[in-house]
């Protein structure tokens, strides 16, 4: 969940750990049942790795990067299209046909949004921000990704000030929903 480093660091340190968990997924045979906890584990990573970015990245990319207004509407575009997905994966179990498909159109759309930051925002937040601003946005992502909530919402706010609000009431929610149910635990 923290890795440390600056924001570029620790986002791309969290897509690795995103690309593991679809690799983990597919390595499994269709009906495993460990799929199912890998899948929460993918959903709660993309989850708080999403709202922290929507907190705290996309309103530094606004500021100071050119044409920042396009792209970060564009990168919380894609992060609904995925929320929206997650929360269609969270009614379905290994061995429905649905699962497969919803992990395959999860994974495409992940992989073209992390390509998309990783090749095309991260070297233009490079370039605009100095490397204190980064540390410090680095430490932010941090903490917000601790309180985010770790199930998808499709409908909450996903831009300041109310996401910053209302995200840390449901990140308790969520927790305390994982902790009562074991989600999320690895063995």
């Amino acid at each position: 969940m923290g890795h440390g480093g600056n924001v570029i660091q620790e986002l791309t340190a969290d897509h690795r750990e995103v690309d593991d968990l679809f690799s983990q997924i597919e390595m499994l045979p269709g009906d495993d049942p460990q799929r199912r906890d890998l899948a929460d584990r993918l959903t709660m990573e993309l989850i708080r790795h999403s709202v922290a970015e929507e907190e705290y990245l996309y309103p530094v990319v606004r500021r100071y990067v050119d044409g920042g207004d396009d792209l970060a509407d564009k990168e919380i575009a894609d992060h609904g299209e995925v929320e929206r997905m997650l929360k269609e994966l969270e009614g379905c179990q290994p061995g429905d046909g649905r699962f497969d498909t919803l992990v395959l159109r999860l994974k495409n759309a992940v992989t073209a949004h992390v390509s998309d930051e990783e090749n095309r925002l991260f070297p233009m937040l490079a370039d605009a921000c100095s490397a204190d601003n980064l540390e410090e946005l680095g430490e932010k992502v941090r903490s917000a990704k601790k309180h985010a909530p770790t199930r998808p919402h499709p409908s909450a706010p996903d831009t300041p000030p109310a996401n910053k609000l209302l995200a840390p009431g449901t990140g308790m929610v969520d927790r305390l929903r994982d902790m009562l149910t074991g989600r999320g635990k690895q063995d």
